[in-house]
């Protein structure tokens, strides 16, 4: 009991400084840039066909699911391609990113390179020469919803830019903010937690930033005024209030619909405020992935390492079909994995193309086929980066290949 009760409270404690204070900077650095330019960096997409895939993937590059999730509802508005769409969600590797930034920040530089040279090609590759999309097509079809929004290949056509044409108003991305909830003492409550969460991730960044500037050494877990005290004391007091805000603030002071990017902020507070919430979202997972992850291990023995290992080929195969679950709870589990050494790199990298992170679900409420073809093709860039490594580079490494650039 004694070891269970610590494998909580350390992956509490570290899932908040070593993932969720930088996930707070990230997203607030992006939102502050949708805030100063109100949108206006994505209008000029549609005058620039030709850059389209190029700006989409490294809008699905930046950590998070934010940058590709404001991409979807522009290919819902006929402003971008569907080659564009693929080459974002090909490069996105959702909130997993921030597990790999922050533990493994070596083999980030290696496999978003991979995804983003990967997505740019086969973004243009679809554009320019359709790569099977009547095949698939005709596989797709085959699976009707009740929408009678017509073939893929009606759809997108075989054009250089196969964008989706709406008579009418086109179906536009929306974001409920505000409260759906008044409450005489949550409310207030909530205002207080929002502003608290803030101070202890400033001070949980720069405790952050000084554990990783001390190599990631092991920290104890004390209560004092030491480093590892105020590592442990930030630590469970920003996943508390983490978790006080995703489950109920969110309701009282706006965000309720977590998970999803906007477009634009009306001021500074609005934007502090979107980041707390969507980085409370990703704290949750993350501490859900960490006891996934660890649990069985201790009570089951389990040398993950080695099963990965007995998997061979099967391990980026199966990475990438993991990559095919819309969401990123799953896929932060594979990143977990990864900075324990129990993945290898040719799984993670697989994972991370395959992957779509929360992106699918707006093209999911318009267009289902449309989704399920983009998801297909992730895949196919996925399958062939995840197994060229493991023939290619994996021997190499060796076991070296399992946890490979991690601190």
């Amino acid at each position: 009991m004694n070891e269970l009760l610590n494998i909580l409270v350390v992956s509490v404690r570290d899932g908040y400084i070593q993932v969720s204070v930088f996930v707070a900077i990230t997203v607030l650095i992006f939102s502050y840039i949708q805030y100063k330019t109100h949108g206006a960096l994505l209008d000029g997409l549609h005058d620039h066909e030709e850059l389209q895939p190029l700006f989409g993937a490294l809008m699905g590059l930046t950590p998070g699911c934010g940058g590709a999730i404001v991409m979807m509802p522009l290919y819902v508005r006929g402003t971008i391609s569907f080659g564009t769409v693929v080459a974002t969600l090909a490069a996105t590797a959702g909130d997993s990113a921030f597990v790999i930034l922050a533990m493994a920040p070596k083999a980030a530089l290696y496999i978003y390179s991979m995804a983003f040279v990967a997505a740019v090609a086969f973004g243009y590759a679809i554009d320019h020469y359709g790569l099977g999309v009547g095949w698939i097509d005709a596989a797709i079809s085959r699976w009707r919803d009740s929408d009678g929004a017509g073939t893929m290949k009606e759809l997108l056509g075989m054009s250089s830019n196969p964008a989706h044409e709406y008579e009418g108003n086109a179906p536009g991305h929306t974001h409920e903010a505000g409260p759906d909830r008044s409450s005489a003492i949550l409310t207030p409550l909530s205002h207080i937690v929002h502003w608290l969460w803030w101070l202890a991730a400033l001070v949980g960044l720069y405790l952050g930033v000084s554990y990783l500037l001390q190599g990631g050494p092991e920290v104890a877990v004390v209560t004092n005024f030491s480093f590892s005290g105020l590592f442990t004391i930030v630590g469970i007091t920003g996943t508390t209030l983490s978790f006080y805000l995703y489950f109920v603030g969110r309701h009282y002071i706006g965000e309720g619909h977590v998970g999803k990017a906007r477009e634009s902020f009306a001021s500074i507070r609005d934007t502090l405020q979107h980041a707390a919430m969507e980085t409370s979202f990703v704290t949750v997972w993350v501490l859900g992935a960490y006891l996934v992850y660890e649990y069985p291990v201790a009570l089951f023995n389990l040398d993950i390492g080695s099963i990965a290992a007995s998997a061979g080929v099967l391990a980026p195969i199966g990475g990438a079909a993991i990559g095919l679950i819309p969401g990123c709870g799953p896929q932060i589990v594979l990143a977990g994995a990864y900075t324990r050494g129990a993945v290898p790199i040719s799984a993670l990298a697989a994972n991370a193309i395959s992957q779509d992170g929360d992106a699918l679900f707006p093209l999911l409420a318009v267009d289902k086929k449309a989704a399920l073809l983009a998801t297909i093709y992730t895949t196919i860039p996925a399958l062939i980066v995840g197994l060229a490594l493991y023939y290619l580079w994996e021997p190499i490494l060796g076991l070296a290949s399992f946890g490979f650039g991690t601190l």
